[in-house]
């Protein structure tokens, strides 16, 4: 080879195979000889260099995006920061292999294609890494609720260290009022407030509320005068304690209930307790008389030829089943 790099020996040039040596075809021109890698590399680099340019630029652009993205990934911390710069650096690599510069003799050197796709490669992977190893603060994984170590109370369990208050314990309900012995009020006898006596404790064995024992006070104030009467028609009736005697055909006791109209045996309902008892259970059969008027459930239960009298009675009856149990409402 002679110092104009041109060949001595025209006989070791390739033979012409009818193409024009002015017009060489791209399999020709720059062809790297097979299992030189060094021709290969030159070869490639050669044979087109404004392509190879164009994809430098290309992966610097790529580069520089996948960059952008580093802070959404990591944030605005330290380790964005670091990942930033590397990728800078590795953009600068890029741009001055894709520089041109003159050597030494005045020739313009082509960029190294092979090398700066090396060094593209080695800054992707280094970017892979960086964020392989560096999960942004909202894919970390939660630490561990730290265990209480609040301190003992002074002077309490130290077992029960931490623990919730204890809740206080709910309130006891109100003890049900009690059944008294007052003295006679709303002016009855002592006869008479005993027999109210006897039909409110009766009542308060039964379950019966407050309003079921004003109207059978009241109905035995309008029947009997709160007196537990035998009855003239039936003679048996005066064979058992009693406080009188009445007329009103065969009717007996404190609320003048018949036995022949099947209130039960004459010498029971001359018993103030079974006699209430037998009026209870009646009241109880009429539908809504919680919410009748007084002298309305009285009447249901005792069918009388007189039924509004039994409205007067109501204020007494109430004062002396409220004084028998004081503080029922």
């Amino acid at each position: 080879m002679r110092d104009d790099h041109t060949l001595d020996d025209q006989q070791l040039a390739p033979a012409s195979t009818g193409r024009s040596d002015e017009a060489p075809s791209s399999e020709q021109v720059g062809r790297p000889a097979p299992g030189n890698p060094e021709q290969a590399r030159r070869g490639l680099t050669d044979r087109n260099p404004s392509r190879a340019l164009t994809r430098l630029t290309t992966a610097g652009n790529r580069m520089a995006a996948a960059l952008r993205g580093v802070p959404k990934l990591l944030g605005d911390g330290e380790k964005a920061r670091v990942a930033i710069a590397a990728g800078a650096i590795c953009c600068l690599g890029l741009a001055s292999f894709a520089q041109t510069s003159t050597d030494v003799t005045g020739e313009t050197a082509q960029p190294d294609v092979f090398a700066a796709y090396s060094e593209r490669e080695v800054a992707e992977r280094a970017v892979d890494r960086s964020l392989d190893r560096s999960l942004p603060d909202t894919l970390a994984p939660e630490s561990a609720a730290p265990e209480s170590t609040a301190p003992a109370a002074e002077g309490g369990d130290p077992d029960l260290a931490g623990s919730e208050p204890a809740t206080e314990p709910a309130p006891e309900p109100e003890p049900e009022p009690q059944v008294v012995d007052p003295g006679p009020v709303a002016g009855l006898t002592v006869a008479q407030m005993d027999n109210a006596k006897a039909i409110v404790r009766t009542g308060r064995d039964m379950g019966v509320e407050r309003r079921g024992l004003i109207i059978a006070v009241a109905t035995a104030m309008q029947e009997s005068n709160l007196y537990n009467l035998a009855s003239g028609v039936v003679p048996e009736s005066t064979n058992h304690p009693n406080q009188g005697v009445g007329w009103d055909h065969d009717s007996v006791g404190l609320f003048q209930q018949r036995a022949s109209t099947g209130w039960g045996p004459v010498h029971k309902l001359m018993d103030p307790a079974y006699a209430t008892q037998q009026f209870l259970h009646a009241l109880q059969r009429v539908p809504g008389w919680q919410q009748m008027r007084l002298t309305a459930a009285a009447q249901a239960v005792q069918v009388s030829a007189y039924p509004d009298h039994y409205a007067k009675h109501e204020a007494r009856a109430t004062q002396v089943v409220d004084a028998i149990v004081p503080g029922w409402n």
